[in-house]
């Protein structure tokens, strides 16, 4: 129970349909993640099967999940993989979390897809993140356009999470007054990943695919608003601290909290 935990984050591509490829270099980022010292690796969404929703959402992520479980178990590194799942015959973007001895502690179904082809391939999960126990810091699970919401991250915060896991897959979109998409996408790792993080006072480790088609830029955010680390648009592993004692202190420093778990306490009485 140590309250801190050294989070690696993974910013690279996934190859669609070539999952043992990219299982492959899983294994190998996660044996140098692990020589840094980090204790948790975190990855891009769908990074296993490749983000291409219409291509790859037939083929359920049973095996690579079981893949994922080996790695963490032979790295000794707890691991953060997001998969397709199949069930009662609907197709999830899910995210699993796997211990350091492979067992999968938590997996969460994407809630808020992105965009017609997400939707037209996947179903929406239904449930909110569990929040599970890892070095003695709570830990819950979101997906991409998850975070995006400022509602989704505070009732994780609210539910006792303290750091967020958050496997993505955001496309560039350069914007521009003449663009058809004006919006910036560089602006979700670069600006809303910190505001989340300083607003819901917890620690985010944001995990996207690397360029020229993705935004990159993958985070590692603290309850301050701080990026503590932080990738470019290529292939990278990078690298932090967090603790919660700086978790304890920025929420004595603001309380942005204790208003909604207050609130939250008087609507369900014990």
């Amino acid at each position: 129970m140590t309250g801190r935990i050294r989070v690696a984050v993974l910013q690279a591509t996934g190859l669609v349909n070539s999952p043992q490829q990219n299982l492959n270099r899983i294994a190998v980022r996660a044996q140098e993640a692990k020589a840094q010292g980090a204790e948790l690796l975190v990855t891009p969404e769908l990074f296993i099967s490749g983000y291409a929703p219409s291509l790859v959402h037939s083929t359920d992520g049973t095996a690579q999940r079981r893949q994922l479980a080996d790695i963490a178990a032979s790295t000794g590194l707890a691991i953060v993989g997001s998969t397709v799942e199949h069930g009662r015959g609907r197709h999830y973007i899910s995210a699993s979390f796997f211990d350091r001895d492979g067992t999968e502690l938590t997996r969460y179904r994407k809630q808020h897809l992105f965009g017609a082809l997400e939707k037209e391939a996947f179903d929406p999960g239904e449930a909110p993140p569990a929040v599970v126990r890892f070095n003695g810091i709570n830990v819950a699970l979101g997906i991409c356009f998850d975070i995006e919401f400022p509602e989704f991250a505070r009732a994780a915060a609210i539910a006792g999470a303290e750091l967020l896991c958050i496997p993505t897959a955001v496309p560039l979109r350069e914007g521009g007054q003449t663009d058809a998409h004006p919006f910036d996408t560089r602006l979700i790792p670069s600006m809303v990943v910190p505001t989340r993080a300083l607003e819901s006072q917890l620690f985010i480790a944001y995990a996207n695919h690397a360029g020229p088609h993705f935004a990159g830029l993958s985070t590692i955010a603290d309850p301050y608003g701080r990026r503590l680390a932080a990738a470019g648009d290529d292939s990278a592993l990078i690298i932090a601290d967090i603790a919660v004692s700086t978790l304890r202190q920025a929420r004595l420093d603001t309380d942005y909290l204790s208003p909604f778990i207050h609130s939250a306490a008087s609507a369900h009485p014990q």
